[in-house]
């Protein structure tokens, strides 16, 4: 029916969400409103269910509706029983990036929040940035996926690395629409020049070595678990993390860890 939600994409934030809203929008079969975030469930409750819909209406007739906001990975058990009950046939999608390269990412983003400059930012304000509730919660990809699942069936939801992304974005986009059951031949035929569109690219700041060997151990066992539930290889995340622990030294490292 035209105007009804038919799928959600869940984030994760920093993982090229953006870059898939702006895909999505692209394929005739699919709308989404003008404004990427509606962030209706994680913040905006209280302008109701009525107004919710009101975003999917202008959908055109036979296209499928449906939004993007990262925030959404981690709502509450509560949140998502409602969003079953509300909407119970939905498609989910979720993109999911290295945990320790998605923690600076993040952070990056709150530095000038902050109302301070990268440089300004001690690496003791990003361990407490990495450390916050926010942060880790947006990392464990596996409670995530979890806290979905016992509302919706497993193949409801279909995941992407943003490796994928990067390495083969058509592939993913092909997955999507055939996830969301619209033609993948859309975008099997889109030109180049807008599958490989950049959008909310960060700042390139890369990250601080002690910083990076703190997140490759924060991360590791969240890593190592994520990869036994997906039955998916990450070694390539414990390799790039085992990496910078191991350039990192010892005395540096200890101090961070409170040792």
């Amino acid at each position: 029916m035209s105007g009804s939600l038919s799928f959600l994409g869940l984030g994760a934030q920093k993982s090229g969400s953006t870059w898939l809203y702006f895909m999505l929008r692209e394929h005739p079969g699919l709308y989404l409103p003008p404004v990427k975030e509606l962030h209706f469930w994680d913040r905006d409750r209280a302008l109701g269910l009525d107004w919710y819909r009101a975003q999917f209406a202008p959908a055109p007739a036979g296209t499928k509706a449906g939004e993007i906001t990262p925030a959404y990975a981690i709502l509450s058990h509560e949140l998502i029983a409602e969003v079953r009950r509300e909407f119970p046939d939905i498609r989910l999608l979720y993109l999911m990036r290295n945990p320790v390269e998605r923690a600076w990412s993040g952070a990056l983003m709150a530095v000038p929040r902050a109302e301070m400059t990268v440089e300004e930012a001690s690496d003791q304000w990003f361990i407490d940035h990495f450390n916050s509730a926010g942060s880790r919660c947006r990392g464990d990809y596996k409670s995530c996926m979890q806290a979905w699942l016992r509302q919706f069936e497993g193949e409801r939801l279909r995941w992407f690395l943003y490796d994928e992304v990067v390495a083969d974005p058509r592939a993913v986009l092909m997955g999507c629409a055939d996830h969301l059951g619209v033609d993948p031949g859309f975008f099997r035929d889109l030109p180049e020049e807008k599958l490989n569109a950049r959008y909310n690219e960060g700042t390139g700041v890369p990250i601080r070595p002690s910083l990076h060997a703190y997140l490759a151990r924060l991360y590791r066992p969240q890593i190592l678990a994520l990869q036994d539930y997906l039955k998916r290889d990450l070694s390539a995340w414990l390799e790039a993390n085992d990496r910078a622990m191991g350039t990192a030294p010892k005395s540096w490292l200890d101090r961070l860890l409170g040792r």
